[in-house]
């Protein structure tokens, strides 16, 4: 009796647990595509594209779906063989890419007021005859957490919501959407924005290893070292490379009276100053003599607008929000962090730090609420499908800033993806990487990149392959017209140039 008791109670708890994960299975949501036909003119030519926009069940290594991973892909009709393929996401981490979509990359642009602040809606969507459409398909991709991407079945935020989680992850997307659209003997590039480049670096290196050789990686307003930008007091690195924007900043708001003979030309003479004498200043601490320190005060009260008695009163370092705040102080306005060539109300000119950032508040509402209805009017998404912006809001969303490589004597040692870039532009002899500067990008700043890439530890031969660019403008350059148009010329380019044999 005691047996069949037993029985009955495995029968009953086996066919329990099967009508459980039945259930789960039919709470798990599907992967949907929304098709559309588009077109965007660009150079007088019209080119007629199939759009799809939507979601992309995602698989781990063994197979087992983990997300539901959204992308919109523009892909031209009737295309030509060989027609290269760009993947491309803006960074945050935890930001979707819809920047980057509605900025530079789709068909469509949102027409902003640069570098003012934009009036409420209606808001303009133009033909955007900067992208590059013409040259290669594009797939924008919106990273776990963002835009209609999220976990499936056993796997939660915190398996995507880390430095290498991100680079599994954007690296699994990109080799499976390449089989599932037999795209994987196209020519293939990766463009990232801001800690998309971070992420860049990772993933070119991960595709490499996993056997998809990149024919070119872009990175747009870059960061492969985060000391450049933490102003730790114990460090001058973010210091010394924030210098030459923060003195481009004043020049382009009349706040110094030496500006040089052109934009270039005074960006290499700040250069000279600080790597000939900023830097051994700041080097030697409180050692500095009181006539040196003077000097260097007034010298970067020249460059920079800011006197001599506040770079003095901070030992000769401010940091970021100080200088933000302290640029137009005298007019209670604040700088853009994004770009400084925007500049807004300063609430509390009595403050050391900003606020607010004035290039974020000008052009956000219009960026958001234009892209959301061309997400769901022109693309032809579900409205039931809820779009995120960003994974700032998501429940537990906190990044793991941890890194394979980074650990020395057992702790992290630093936040760099330059060795992942080191080894990949190592590895593939025929890698190339643009790299695309702003110059008034107060976030990722110009200087902290040369820093960086003169720090990679390659020969010439392997730097050579580094190709860099500038721009008036700021983290998203694009938003200036003229710096869209350099932005297109040079992508398009360097795209031409990689698939020379």
């Amino acid at each position: 009796m005691k047996v069949r008791f037993l029985f009955v109670l495995f029968l009953v708890s086996t066919f329990a647990f099967a009508q459980e994960k039945e259930e789960a299975k039919k709470d798990t949501p599907k992967a949907q595509v929304f098709e559309s036909k588009q077109s965007v003119t660009i150079d007088g030519k019209t080119i007629n594209l199939n759009a799809k926009a939507g979601t992309f069940e995602l698989k781990d290594e063994q197979n087992k779906p983990i997300a539901l991973f959204g992308f919109t892909a523009y892909f031209k009709e009737n295309p030509e063989k060989n027609r290269p393929i760009i993947f491309s996401y803006n960074g945050g981490p935890g930001s979707s890419s819809y920047w980057l979509h509605m900025g530079i990359m789709g068909p469509k642009r949102i027409v902003v007021d640069d570098p003012n602040y934009n009036q409420a809606g209606p808001y303009e969507l133009a033909n955007n005859e900067y992208s590059i459409l013409d040259v290669a398909d594009v797939v924008m991709m919106d990273p776990v957490g963002t835009g209609l991407s999220v976990p499936i079945g056993d796997a939660t935020g915190k398996d995507f919501w880390g430095v290498d989680q991100d680079i599994r992850s954007v690296s699994l997307f990109i080799m499976q959407f390449l089989k599932e659209y037999d795209r994987l003997n196209s020519p293939k590039y990766i463009l990232g924005e801001s800690y998309g480049t971070f992420r860049n670096a990772g993933v070119m290196s991960n595709l490499l290893d996993n056997g998809y050789a990149l024919n070119g990686v872009i990175m747009v307003s870059s960061v492969f070292d985060l000391r450049t930008l933490f102003f730790v007091p114990t460090e001058d690195i973010s210091n010394i490379v924030y210098l030459p924007t923060v003195a481009v900043t004043a020049r382009y708001h009349d706040r110094i009276t030496n500006k040089g003979a052109d934009l270039e030309s005074f960006v290499q003479e700040v250069r000279e100053f600080t790597e000939n004498e900023y830097a051994p200043a700041l080097f030697k601490g409180n050692t500095i003599s009181e006539a040196a320190e003077n000097a260097i005060a007034q010298k970067l009260e020249g460059y920079t607008g800011i006197s001599a008695e506040i770079w003095k009163r901070a030992d000769l370092k401010l940091n970021a929000g100080e200088i933000f705040q302290e640029m137009l102080r005298d007019e209670e306005m604040t700088v853009g962090r994004l770009d400084s060539r925007y500049k807004g109300i300063n609430k509390d000119p009595m403050s050391m730090a900003s606020f607010t950032d004035p290039q974020s508040d000008a052009i956000s509402p219009a960026y958001t609420s234009l892209f959301l209805d061309y997400f769901h009017g022109s693309l032809g998404v579900s409205k039931d499908l809820l779009y995120a912006p960003s994974a700032y809001s998501k429940e537990g969303f906190k990044w793991d800033w941890s890194h394979n490589g980074n650990q020395y004597w057992g702790t992290t040692g630093a936040i760099t993806t330059l060795p992942d870039m080191a080894d990949a532009l190592s590895k593939d002899p025929n890698m190339k990487v643009l790299i695309m500067n702003g110059y008034y990008d107060l976030a990722t700043v110009f200087y902290g990149v040369e820093h960086s890439i003169s720090h990679l530890g390659l020969p010439k031969s392997a730097s050579d392959r580094i190709i860099m660019t500038y721009y008036e403008a700021g983290h998203m350059m694009y938003t200036h017209l003229p710096s869209a148009a350099k932005f297109r010329a040079d992508l398009k380019d360097f795209i031409q140039d990689t698939l020379r044999k």
